[in-house]
């Protein structure tokens, strides 16, 4: 197996503070999700955060372009004190930008992101360059945009699971793919060698013995005729100070170019940087595909 520090920088066990119960309880509520696409013909990243709190359901807009230079970005506090739909317009390299958001009839699950009854559009000289939720007819009747057919693709996903000794979580493993069952399961407290199993709609696909010798590795998996490399880093949940430690899974899909959207500039190093505090080095930067990104925090 290669060594999962090299992935991660020296200091790869420093995944997150496992010691605070803020940044649990933070974490808990928060889903980033990671859009490819094309503006005026530069390579840019749709950043769209998903966030809960005792206020009530927030979301975030941030366009980046290549260089994760910030060109805009656009907050939607937790409406509670705020409309649950609207919009705003932005001024971006001469370029304008709108983001139409209407979330009051949004039904969600356990976590923040909406399940459906939503739309969430970023727009560009008047195109749709990326439109999330089912209600696209009234997208594109409020913001009277043209569509731009095959322009974003979803990237990467971070996003939190909590459990004892079972981390359930829904997944895809490319754009457009299909939705799978994800489930992660290790128990730390009852076994002196603990087993990490992961098992993708409810069929074993990986097995780590002897964790303790190799609590960070990294192993490929097949699902739906894609090779898929699975990260793990669960140093915290074995050596961390609190039992309220989280381990670090990533999934990443890299495909062929020919598979991807043409022209696609992407390295896996712009799509991490927002999801671990190291970076992947540029000599891991190798490769097209889709990453999904799990923190999986013990609340026993």
């Amino acid at each position: 197996m290669k060594d999962f520090p090299s992935c991660f920088g020296e200091n790869a066990v420093q995944v997150a503070d496992s010691s605070s119960s803020n940044a649990s309880k933070t974490a808990q509520n928060l889903v980033i999700c990671v859009y490819q696409c094309r503006i005026r013909g530069r390579s840019c990243l749709i950043t769209i955060t998903w966030s809960k709190s005792l206020m009530g359901q927030g979301l975030s807009v941030g366009i980046d372009d290549a260089s994760n230079q910030c060109l805009c970005k656009v907050d939607v506090k937790p409406w509670v004190f705020s409309r649950r739909k609207g919009s705003k317009s932005l001024e971006a390299n001469s370029c304008k930008i709108d983001v139409y958001w209407d979330l009051s009839s949004a039904r969600f699950g356990a976590g923040p992101e909406p399940l459906e009854g939503f739309y969430v559009g970023v727009v560009v000289d008047r195109q749709m360059v990326l439109l999330l939720g089912d209600l696209r007819k009234e997208a594109f009747k409020k913001s009277s945009a043209i569509p731009l057919p095959g322009n974003a693709v979803f990237v990467a996903k971070k996003e939190h699971v909590f459990g004892k000794k079972l981390f359930g979580n829904k997944a895809v493993f490319c754009d457009n793919g299909q939705v799978h069952d994800l489930v992660i399961e290790c128990d730390t407290s009852s076994s002196s060698d603990p087993c990490l199993v992961i098992r993708i709609d409810s069929k074993t696909v990986m097995q780590v013995k002897r964790l303790k010798w190799k609590f960070r590795g990294n192993h490929t998996i097949l699902v739906d005729g894609l090779a898929v490399e699975v990260f793990w880093d669960v140093y915290n949940w074995l050596f961390g100070a609190s039992s309220l430690g989280n381990a670090v899974f990533m999934f990443r899909t890299c495909l062929s170019e020919e598979k991807m959207w043409a022209s696609q500039n992407l390295s896996d190093a712009n799509v991490l940087q927002w999801s671990f505090s190291q970076r992947f080095p540029e000599s891991k930067s190798q490769g097209l595909g889709f990453s999904h990104v799990l923190y999986a925090w013990k609340n026993e």
